[in-house]
């Protein structure tokens, strides 16, 4: 604390009768520095990993002071995400997000998407004068299944971009006037369509686009092994759609449903409404309403796939089989668009719905079969 120079101005010196003494008093500044409050810093808090929650594409930390301290005002949580466990490294990783004014000693982080292995999070301790040292930061595995559409296998009538295709009419033929145009004094050059030189190209291999009335698109990324969970929605026009899953290099005139390596769910919109699912040729119709959003449940290992009403997390049909080839998400749409949504946790309700259907008997679809 320093004595401020307008001090002088409340000062009022006073003098004794012999003028052998002056005397100042400081009353006033002394009721003044008697009235100051200082709060100490406070210590970091403590993250209860065991009380930490990861689901339903959210993340839930706790955390605790080592000691009570009820001057607390708020907590401060950051977080970044990282394909690196352990603790946090320098170089290479994501800026911390930050939420801040958090009154409770627990948060959820909603509507997160896992398209990395993991997140750090650390907490820090603030009054109402000054924050204290962060917490040691916590690492939460956060794994899910992140795929792409592959343009190099959808249809010349779709238009992919990323994780969205749509149905273009034209066959691509604007683009590929544009191209011609650019490209008409490179004739040595080797086609975009040709090259293989990306890595993700390599890994797929040669496929021939799909042809004919196969309209149809790949996800670039296969399940091998274990649970993996992806939403997809449609616009509203869609007139016709499929959402499933296929054995690695179909024909390129098939689809979806319609061979004993493909498993699908089928909307049709075109004069009246069909819903249906669909493999090996063979369909059935499911009486309920098509939602808005349609969720993909795929347990490789435990020869599982299910489809869900995304909002509802209400079944709308399962598939069981033995898986016994790698399975690549396939789409098919006829004047529309798709969006789908991947880096997603297993909902908790879809896990508790599969116990409990996997432990009635009876429940098994009429067009499940053993590949």
């Amino acid at each position: 604390v320093t004595v401020a120079s307008a001090f002088r101005l409340s000062l009022k010196p006073k003098v004794s009768d012999s003028m052998t003494h002056m005397m100042v008093d400081f009353a006033l500044e002394k009721r003044m520095l008697q009235a100051v409050k200082f709060l100490p810093v406070p210590k970091a808090p403590e993250i209860d990993v065991a009380a930490c929650l990861v689901a339903d594409n959210c993340i839930t930390i706790s955390w605790r002071m080592p000691e009570e301290d009820s001057r607390i005002d708020h907590f401060v949580l950051e977080y970044r995400k990282t394909n690196f466990d352990g603790l946090p490294r320098i170089k290479g990783e994501q800026h911390w997000e930050l939420v801040d004014y958090i009154k409770a000693t627990q948060y959820t982080l909603s509507g997160l998407k896992f398209d990395t292995k993991y997140m750090n999070l650390r907490v820090q301790a603030c009054n109402k004068a000054v924050a204290g040292e962060y917490s040691d930061p916590v690492t939460l595995e956060t794994k899910a299944f992140v795929f792409s559409l592959d343009s190099t296998s959808s249809h010349l009538n779709l238009k992919v971009e990323d994780t969205y295709v749509e149905w273009d009419p034209t066959g691509g033929k604007g683009q590929e006037k544009i191209k011609g145009k650019e490209n008409k004094n490179r004739s040595n050059s080797a086609s975009p369509k040709r090259s293989t030189n990306s890595p993700r190209a390599s890994a797929r291999g040669s496929r021939d686009r799909f042809a004919g009335e196969s309209y149809t698109v790949l996800g670039d990324t296969a399940v091998e092994s274990g649970q993996h969970y992806w939403e997809v929605r449609a616009q509203k026009d869609c007139k016709s759609y499929s959402v499933g899953v296929t054995y690695r290099n179909p024909g390129k005139f098939d689809q979806l449903g319609k061979t004993n390596s493909s498993w699908c769910i089928h909307i049709n919109n075109w004069l009246q409404t069909t819903f249906s699912a669909k493999h090996n040729n063979k369909a059935k119709a499911l009486d309920v309403p098509v939602p808005d959003r349609i969720g993909v449940y795929c347990d490789f290992d435990g020869g599982q796939l299910s489809f869900y009403n995304a909002s509802s997390k209400a079944l709308l049909h399962t598939f069981r089989t033995k898986f016994t080839q790698p399975l690549l998400p396939g789409f098919m749409i006829w004047c529309g668009g798709l969006t789908v949504s991947t880096g997603l946790q297993v909902p908790s309700t879809v896990k508790t719905l599969q116990k409990s259907e996997n432990g009635l008997s009876g429940s098994t679809s009429s067009l499940n079969n053993v590949a």
